[in-house]
């Protein structure tokens, strides 16, 4: 169940960093960006790898907020583990 949304995580937001890397580069030079006033040490190739990535974090970020919030309250409260093996939960349980 975990891997099924880690998929529904990482696999759009994965789309979507292209997408954004495509839109991004398409209209800003990466030898022109600046950082604190300096230019950025870095090759082409290197600026378009870490915005790719930084690009793939805030968009599995707000897929995992999504995937978080569309949790049903029986799904987010229930134990995980099964309640003889720990001697009961923690968590209250639903209903």
């Amino acid at each position: 169940m975990w891997t099924r949304r880690l998929m529904w995580i990482a696999w759009p937001a994965f789309l979507a960093a292209g997408v954004m890397e495509m839109l991004v580069f398409a209209l800003v030079d990466p030898q022109d960006l600046h950082w604190f006033g300096q230019p950025l040490a870095l090759s082409r190739k290197g600026v378009y790898t870490l915005a790719f990535f930084a690009f793939w974090g805030v968009t599995m970020a707000s897929s995992a907020l999504t995937t978080l919030l569309s949790l049903s309250p029986f799904e987010l409260n229930r134990c995980p583990v099964h309640e003889d093996e720990l001697g009961g939960c923690r968590k209250t349980t639903c209903c």
